[in-house]
């Protein structure tokens, strides 16, 4: 038996998860609440140092749901974290040019000026780090290293977490204030550099809104090593003391996530709508960035591609010295919480006959 446990803190991302489906329903709140556990959001606490944990995961008892970049460093830095789950949905990432720059392919690129953002302030640059994964794969598509290209900055003042997140509508709001926000597309436009990188339902409605012109979308490139980033896959990480001591919460929790799947298979247009609320975008939108069968691909799962695909990005981040050391995710992993969810109950199993 669990120890009881008071209040369990989550956070995700605004990108598509079985965790944030199981919120927006209340299926989280309800299965906790029968454990006597309520539900916090991480992300809208008052404290910056409780926010912050969304990305260096310094809280106990907390689950995050969303991109790895921030779990691999919070393992890296020597966080007790284990990832019970992951999820892979394959969303755009585009490398954009404006189309009068005269790139129309990535071999185009070389030499050319690239922007990229660069957070002065923040533990990890995801969003640098992303940029680069999606630059540095897209280029070896065609031969080609980071080094063939031009890399200009753009420097963000303030963290990730300043504000808290506020929910309007049950739609998770960013409070940073707007202003200095995508420097680098700002840059784009004004001819400052040649190209730059973005992903998921905001990239695709961005190059629409400015007519840019995508050089490749390696979101939908066959081989999912060259597809591996901050998205995909997706960690759902707890910390040890949860595991150890309220082993009950943890399963719950990640039974209250596979359901929300589950659901979400069943009922395609609610679910785009979920994940247009997730993600602050319209449904139109949400379906060019994720596929029209975004509901199918929110499996939680330990698979082994999506294990292999993980390490690989572990050195990808040592490689560019944004975590100290690479790790075996193997030894990060915890199958005991799925395991026990998805091992056959005595009905499903059929007596042997000898």
């Amino acid at each position: 038996m669990s120890l009881p446990l008071d209040t369990l803190w989550y956070t995700r991302c605004p990108v598509p998860t079985g965790l944030g489906i199981a919120v927006q329903q209340g299926w989280l709140q309800d299965d906790l609440a029968r454990l006597g556990t309520r539900v916090q959001s991480l992300r809208e606490a008052d404290e910056q140092a409780v926010r912050e944990s969304h990305f260096d995961h310094s809280l106990l008892n907390s689950v995050r749901h969303g991109g790895s970049i921030p779990a691999i460093w919070a393992r890296a830095q020597g966080r007790a974290t284990r990832v019970i789950g992951l999820s892979w949905a394959d969303e755009t990432q585009l490398i954009l040019t404006r189309p009068d720059s005269g790139i129309r392919t990535v071999k185009d690129l070389k030499g050319r000026r690239f922007g990229l953002p660069d957070w002065a302030a923040v533990q990890i640059d995801f969003t640098r780090a992303q940029a680069l994964r999606g630059l540095e794969n897209a280029l070896k598509l065609e031969g080609l290293r980071v080094g063939d290209v031009q890399l200009i900055d753009y420097r963000y003042q303030g963290t990730f977490s300043d504000r808290p997140v506020r929910n309007v509508a049950g739609t998770p709001v960013s409070g940073t204030l707007s202003e200095g926000r995508n420097l680098e597309l700002t840059g784009l436009l004004r001819g400052e550099v040649d190209a730059i990188f973005l992903k998921g339902a905001g990239a695709v409605q961005l190059a629409h809104a400015f007519a840019l012109h995508t050089v490749i979308d390696i979101g939908s490139h066959p081989d999912p090593l060259i597809r591996s980033n901050n998205g995909t896959p997706r960690t759902l990480a707890v910390d040890e003391h949860l595991l150890a001591q309220h082993p009950e919460v943890a399963r719950a929790l990640l039974a209250s996530v596979l359901r929300a799947e589950r659901w979400a298979k069943q009922h395609p247009e609610e679910t785009r709508r979920y994940l247009a609320r997730e993600t602050n975008s319209s449904e139109y939108w949400v379906t060019v960035a994720y596929g029209d069968d975004a509901h199918l691909r929110l499996d939680t799962r330990l698979d082994e591609r999506a294990i292999v695909a993980l390490q690989d990005f572990v050195e990808f981040l040592e490689r560019w010295r944004f975590i100290p050391s690479s790790f075996a995710v193997r030894d990060w992993i915890d199958r005991r919480p799925l395991d026990h969810l998805l091992a056959p109950t005595p009905m499903d199993r059929k007596p042997v006959t000898p």
